[in-house]
C-alpha cells in the first residue's frame, strides 16, 4: 500500500506546477496548483475524563452507570450531573440483562464498524433505570431483522482483551440474546 501510494505520489507531484518558470504577463489561468508531499503523523493523549469510571468499568466487565442521588432520576448512559436538578451522580453497576427497546440495521459505519457491516444497534431498556443504553446486539442475522426482537431480553457481554491491554472502547460492550 505504501507503495502503491508513493507511485501515485510520484505522479502527481510532477504535473503540480512548482517546476514551471513564472509566467512573464503574470496570468495563472490554467495553471495547475501546486503540490507537494509531507509526511504528517499525529501521537493523541486522549482522556475519558468525568466518563473514565465507566471505561474501567468495562476493563473490569461491568457496566456502570450513574444516578441522581437527590431527585432519584436513574441512567442507562451515565451522566456526571442530573439533567433535571443538576446535583453530582453517583455510580452503580447496572443489571446483566435488559431488553430490547428498538433497534435498527446499519449498513454503514465508522471506520471500527466498516468489517462488520451491516450489524444492529439497539437501545436496551433496564428494569428500574429511566433512560435507555444504546448498543450492539450479536448473535443474530442484521439479514432478517424481526419486529419481535423488540421486547426480546439480552444480556451484556464485553469484547475480550488481555489483562494488560491499556485500550478500552464503548464498542467493547454489547449484548446477545439470553441464553446465547
Amino acid at each position: 500500500m505504501k507503495k502503491e501510494f508513493k507511485a501515485l505520489a510520484e505522479r502527481i507531484l510532477k504535473k503540480s506546477g512548482i517546476d514551471r518558470p513564472l509566467p512573464q504577463n503574470l496570468n495563472f489561468k490554467g495553471m495547475p496548483p501546486i503540490i507537494f508531499l509531507q509526511p504528517y503523523r499525529v501521537d493523541y493523549i486522549h482522556s475519558y475524563g468525568q466518563d473514565s469510571p465507566f471505561f474501567l468499568g468495562i476493563k473490569n466487565q461491568k457496566l456502570l452507570s450513574t444516578k441522581c442521588p437527590n431527585c432519584g432520576y436513574i441512567y442507562g448512559t451515565p451522566r456526571t450531573h442530573c439533567m433535571y436538578c443538576g446535583l453530582e451522580c453517583v455510580w452503580f453497576e447496572l443489571p446483566k440483562q435488559g431488553k430490547i427497546h428498538t433497534f435498527t440495521v446499519c449498513h454503514m459505519g465508522s471506520e471500527a464498524f466498516l468489517k462488520e457491516t451491516p450489524f444492529i444497534l439497539i437501545l436496551v431498556e433496564f428494569d428500574g433505570v429511566d433512560s435507555l443504553f444504546l448498543s450492539r446486539l450479536k448473535g443474530v442475522n442484521p439479514e432478517e431483522p424481526r419486529l419481535d426482537w423488540i421486547g426480546k431480553k439480552v444480556e451484556v457481554r464485553f469484547k475480550k482483551r488481555s489483562p494488560t491491554s491499556r485500550k478500552v472502547s464503548a464498542a467493547d460492550v454489547y449484548f446477545v440474546p439470553v441464553g446465547k
